[in-house]
């Protein structure tokens, strides 16, 4: 790609590799073959397996929306694992960017060489992915041998497609006449799978400094679900006829994907999708030489559920704000149709949808190069609840509702766990971002030093559609036997530490009510942000004198 700034770039000489993960590759004998537009053209042959629209196996429950999401995913092919898949498809990007690399630049092969194993690496995921499939990628990196565990934190960098977009967007768009001081703007990437929205207000005009106003939006209302619209339309158009097998239908799928669907805005009452030869009729289901003929209206069907979930996520993301303009990029934002419908349907509150002449089908991948020489937001905003789950004491003045949830602790206090939210959804948060909170472990025995060391605190998000949770179910619940709450509070990461070195701040303490002696430690997790990248520590005090020590941060992984 080719970008020009006026600002100096002040970092060391590097090489950026951004990538926007696929949908499509096939496999022979379990062997990856063949890699996108290629790999499609091998869909209908017996002897490979496909592949296709695997973004989908990773897509977490919360992306899932509407009709949308009872979509049926493609089966992976046999024997081949989904990190397998992963893995194949970031060494097949890998080795081809490396071959280009050397191939299109003087000296190519030397400079490979010095800045391979420094280059930051760059993956671009929709806004509904989060710390998990973060994870899984790290993994797929290291599996396809592209970094390995030692330095992979470093040099592995994870950013949403809607911070990616706006980066493209802003680039290859004239912002001078509307993009003021606090003006509020919106960015839609649709891509194949997700559509994903994210709302920007302008803090500084020169240089530019852009922040989230609110939890981005993301749902599974991508063009793939148009396909799968149109494949289930002619089953059922051709069901009596001699063109309803599988593999025909296939066929015509891809010749729509890849033609029809490209120019169909709405105003042809007949379109054409040529899938055979002269010798192919059948009238009496609209097939002539080969050509299927589908009118405006069954084709629009197509689109009718993805643009009513996509317009329902912009509309609940803009609100009530003055929002003027809205970007739309991505492979499916190029859709004649699409944009027309939304310039249609958002004239009426007024917010222009505005489309560039760049292609933008790759528009996250380079708008993730310009962003790791630009930087523009400076601000993200948290798309859900955060916290942890610990011990409340019963106040039975308070706390009558939750009678039923109280029990005696360790050392004789009558308590309940409760879900304690540590970040508020939409909490906005910059790079100096840092919370402190206050942590207790007890023990019914003396502790040891080795005991001490297994500690560690779970932090979990609140993903249900209801209001959260607050007292919660004393067995299920308990945080130190491996918790398990309540359908829409998942666990997401987990601290650990070495507390060995905290014995000598152990304290104890005698319960009245079981006579019995207690001890405790108390200690401060610190969560901070250190090059976007979430971090944490560990603080306590012993005998006047404050302390710190490492924590590890251990995303809940995926499979």
């Amino acid at each position: 790609m080719a970008y020009r700034t006026t600002k100096k770039y002040e970092k060391n000489e590097t090489i950026i590799l951004a990538f926007d993960i696929g949908t499509t590759h096939t496999y022979q004998n379990g062997e990856a073959q063949y890699f996108g537009a290629e790999a499609r053209e091998y869909i209908d042959e017996d002897e490979y397996e496909i592949a296709r629209w695997f973004k989908l196996h990773l897509h977490p429950d919360s992306m899932k929306f509407g009709q949308l999401s009872e979509l049926e995913i493609p089966s992976l092919p046999s024997g081949v694992s989904l990190p397998q898949v992963y893995a194949d498809f970031i060494r097949y990007i890998y080795n081809g960017t490396k071959e280009f690399f050397i191939s299109n630049t003087p000296n190519g092969q030397h400079i490979w060489s010095r800045l391979k194993d420094q280059m930051p690496i760059i993956f671009c995921t929709p806004n509904g992915w989060d710390m998990s499939e973060h994870a899984f990628l790290t993994q797929a990196a290291i599996q396809a041998g592209i970094t390995d565990p030692s330095n992979a934190e470093d040099r592995l960098w994870f950013l949403t497609e809607g911070e990616a977009s706006v980066h493209y967007s802003l680039a290859h768009t004239k912002t001078a006449e509307w993009l003021k001081m606090d003006t509020i703007f919106a960015v839609t990437d649709a891509g194949g799978s997700t559509v994903d929205s994210t709302l920007y207000c302008c803090r500084r005009e020169s240089p530019l400094v852009l922040e989230e106003v609110c939890a981005s939006a993301c749902v599974q209302a991508g063009g793939v679900y148009v396909d799968r619209a149109v494949e289930d339309l002619l089953k059922h158009k051709l069901a009596n006829s001699n063109y309803g097998d599988e593999e025909t239908i296939s066929l015509m799928v891809r010749q729509f994907e890849q033609k029809t669907k490209r120019t169909f805005d709405g105003s042809q009452t007949s379109n054409i999708i040529h899938f055979g030869t002269p010798r192919d009729n059948d009238k009496n289901h609209g097939i002539v030489k080969g050509k299927l003929t589908l009118g405006r209206d069954d084709v629009g069907a197509a689109y009718t559920r993805v643009i009513s979930n996509i317009t329902e996520s912009c509309r609940t993301l803009l609100g009530n704000r003055n929002v003027q303009h809205l970007l739309l990029v991505g492979g499916f934002g190029e859709s004649p149709y699409l944009r027309q419908q939304l310039k249609n349907i958002f004239d009426e509150r007024r917010t222009q949808v505005v489309t560039i002449d760049e292609p933008s089908k790759k528009a996250a991948a380079d708008g993730a190069v310009i962003w790791y020489l630009t930087q523009l937001v400076e601000a993200r905003a948290a798309r859900f609840d955060y916290g942890i789950i610990c011990a409340e004491n019963y106040d039975r003045n308070l706390h009558v509702r939750f009678e039923d949830k109280r029990f005696v602790s360790q050392d004789g206090i009558e308590i309940f766990w409760k879900f304690n939210v540590l970040i508020p959804k939409d909490t906005i948060f910059t790079h100096q971002w840092s919370l402190a909170f206050e942590g207790r472990r007890g023990f019914t025995e003396q502790p040891t030093a080795t005991s001490l060391g297994n500690c560690g605190m779970e932090v979990f998000v609140w993903r249900g559609s209801g209001p959260r949770p607050y007292a919660l179910d004393p067995i299920t619940s308990n945080p130190y036997l491996g918790s398990k709450p309540i359908s829409g509070l998942d666990s997401h990461f987990s601290v650990r530490a070495d507390l060995r070195a905290l014995a000598g701040s152990i304290e104890s303490g005698w319960n009245q009510r079981t006579e019995m002696p207690f001890w405790f430690v108390q200690h401060t997790l610190d969560l901070y942000f250190r090059d976007m990248k979430l971090s944490a520590r560990l603080r306590w005090e012993e005998k006047g004198v404050e302390r710190t020590g490492p924590a590890t941060i251990i995303p809940v992984t995926k499979l």
